[in-house]
């Protein structure tokens, strides 16, 4: 049973990450929460793995496509992001898992928002 959810919530983050540039988090992380009893961190953590091989084969396929990739902007946007991300992971550390779900819900929140309003 456990391996039909994880091959479920892989099917639904790559289309959903593919569709909206998502990387797929925003499912990966509350499906292994909820579907699979991760710990939020241990969630988190899973799925930034997870977004590495759902990034790459988008990716490509993108790019087969034709679709232009500016790749000035990946590299800048990627070393600022890198860097971002190693200090975020350091704070996580110290962080409960309640606040890092809270934390993840007011982004949720915040950008769903946005998006609903100004899309």
């Amino acid at each position: 049973m456990k391996l039909l959810i994880v091959i479920l919530i892989g099917i639904v983050a790559g289309l959903i990450g593919a569709l909206c540039g998502v990387g797929g988090g925003i499912v990966i992380v509350p499906a292994l929460v909820k579907g699979l009893g991760f710990e939020q961190k241990q969630a988190v953590a899973t799925s930034l793995a997870i977004i590495i091989i759902i990034s790459i084969s988008a990716t490509l396929n993108n790019q087969r496509a034709g679709n232009l990739i500016d790749w000035k902007v990946v590299v800048l946007v990627g070393l600022g992001a890198a860097l971002a991300s190693w200090f975020g992971s350091m704070w996580m550390r110290d962080m409960s898992n309640q606040t890092l779900t809270r934390m993840f819900g007011v982004v949720l929140l915040i950008f769903g928002t946005r998006m609903l309003w100004k899309g």
